[in-house]
């Protein structure tokens, strides 16, 4: 299983920018980032995965990226980030990195080349149009943020595209020469130690834009070439994409066959996420019953990663209008929680009212379902947003880690700091922050480290089996299967706040001596699975049998 380690994994997303600054310039880098690993280890993560690193403009978060083969300055060398991935091995900790090739900033060497001379050979690694194109303000990936796809470049006299933001022109994929350099740019890293990539915006990399063809047909084969080359040089490589398309397209990325290694590992789970914030807003499991009914059957090698929060806004776009408008009244009641028309910039515990017992019961369920769960930096003490701030950014705000000022995230003047520290309230780093916690044998951060330990007992989640299972129950509660060659293991998640009992005695003739290896409470043992007691908000993870 080894070459799969990744259906194993617990993932931890983070921005080395607003992780731990070691030098006081307001600024994380990558040797505060080693300082962490410890803390990191103790909460059980095995896997984590680094947004954007390389040089950049700093217009988008690092996304627009200037060049692939180098590292931020304003993060560390190439010889601190070595040395990060050498401290990580050591730890236990796999590291992955945002391979962002959709498009590249307009000031990287290659558009620079491009848009000043027709005959450059780096012209045709964009894609361009002599004429304004009919689809010029079709697309947008940013609607309200982005005004068009085509904008007009005075100095190469001609139009070129950007799915994204103006100043990231997409690269062209229909030319070999660019897929090439793809492949170099992630040998690269991956000959440096890192153990595999979180491909950005992947359905955008993957189509042959032509001027005027708002919907350009999709070249998957350029997934095979990447995943074939990468797997020569390291057999155990990870691609993790974010595919956020139609149920019935989610496949093919996996590759044409059930048995293929043709395609990515993995792909985010938006469509259960979207159906995860439904049901936690309706207080009713349903949209999730309908997700996992809904679930295609994957390849062996492909896996599913969970989320409840990652670095974006919770995407609500496979929702339909009324059932956006269900999770925004209960999660996003104001206009300024709210983006793009589609989502929700906030992060899960203030969007829970900062109730302990739904916030442990929203990550028990997010940890106990199909795939490999990912955690973003700061959930696991409860941090909140910043609504002041623009955009996506109100989820960016840096680590609380103690105390002292700016949350023992730097030593910087406030004023200097990369992100600013949420401070005050119920979420500010007074009263929300690693080193409180830490003393708290009952904190949030203490039940997280429980629960991914409980997890790592239990391998039938992640590579066995998930399955909804179909009796009757109480109002609001959900019970899952995860079985596997080790055994078989039942959940019971209550989303309602009212105290139910449920009935699953007809698994009892599977169960030997089943007992909580997980519960929000000391319940009664649960040896006849008929008077099964749930605490509203409550959960329990019931072991039924271990196979020798």
């Amino acid at each position: 299983m080894t070459g799969r380690w990744y259906q194993k994994a617990v993932i931890y997303c983070l921005d080395v920018d607003t992780f731990a600054d070691s030098d006081g310039d307001g600024v994380g880098d990558f040797r505060g980032l080693i300082g962490r690993l410890p803390y990191l280890a103790r909460l059980g993560v095995t896997c984590v995965w680094l947004h954007p690193i390389h040089p950049t403009e700093g217009r988008d978060d690092g996304y627009d990226v200037t060049d692939f083969y180098g590292i931020n300055p304003a993060l560390g060398t190439l010889g601190d980030f070595a040395e990060f991935l050498r401290e990580a091995e050591s730890t236990g900790i796999k590291v992955i990195i945002d391979l962002v090739v959709n498009h590249t900033s307009d000031q990287h060497p290659w558009f620079r080349s491009a848009r000043a001379d027709p005959g450059s050979p780096y012209r045709d690694f964009y894609v361009w149009s002599d004429e304004e194109p009919a689809d010029r303000h079709q697309g947008m990936v940013f609607p309200g943020e982005q005004a068009e796809t085509w904008s007009y470049d005075r100095t190469a006299k001609a139009w070129f595209y950007h799915r994204f933001y103006k100043f990231q022109p997409d690269l062209n994929f229909a030319n070999p020469a660019v897929r090439e350099e793809i492949k170099k740019i992630a040998a690269f890293w991956l000959q440096l130690g890192v153990a595999g990539f979180r491909i950005d915006a992947l359905p955008f990399i993957i189509e042959l834009t032509k001027p005027g063809d708002a919907e350009a047909a999709k070249d998957l084969s350029f997934i095979a070439e990447l995943r074939q080359h990468l797997q020569w040089i390291r057999p155990d490589v990870l691609l993790l994409a974010e595919a956020n398309v139609e149920a019935d397209q989610l496949v093919r990325y996996f590759g044409d066959a059930p048995d293929s290694n043709n395609g990515v590992h993995m792909l985010f789970d938006f469509m259960l996420n979207g159906r995860i914030v439904l049901s936690l807003a309706r207080h009713d499991p349903e949209p999730i019953i309908d997700a996992l009914r809904d679930t295609p059957v994957l390849p062996p090698h492909a896996q599913w990663a969970t989320f409840l929060r990652n670095h974006d806004e919770i995407d609500l776009s496979r929702l339909t209008a009324e059932q956006r408008g269900e999770v925004y009244a209960a999660f996003g009641p104001q206009d300024n929680m709210r983006l793009y028309d589609r989502g929700i910039r906030r992060r899960l515990a203030p969007m829970l009212a900062n109730d302990r017992r739904r916030i442990e019961l929203a990550y028990a369920l997010q940890f106990s379902l199909r795939g490999t769960p990912v955690l973003r930096y700061g959930e696991e003490i409860g941090m909140g947003e910043d609504l002041s701030l623009p955009g996506r950014e109100a989820i960016r705000t840096s680590m609380q880690w103690s105390y002292k000022a700016n949350g023992g995230f730097s030593t910087a003047p406030a004023t200097q700091l990369t992100r600013p520290v949420i401070s005050g309230g119920d979420f500010g780093y007074q009263k929300v922050n690693v080193t409180a916690q830490r003393h708290d044998p009952r904190s949030l951060l203490a039940w997280f480290e429980r629960m991914i330990r409980t997890l790592r007992e239990a391998p039938e989640v992640g590579i066995g089996t998930c399955r909804h299972v179909d009796i009757p129950l109480p109002s609001g509660v959900l019970a899952h299967r995860a079985d596997g060659e080790g055994g078989s293991l039942l959940f019971l998640h209550n989303l309602a706040d009212q105290d139910v009992t449920a009935d699953l005695s007809s698994l009892a003739k599977e169960a030997d001596q089943p007992n909580d290896i997980l519960a929000d409470q000391d319940y009664e043992p649960t040896a006849d699975l008929a008077s099964l007691r749930l605490a509203g908000y409550g959960y329990r993870w019931i072991r039924l049998y271990r196979n020798p």
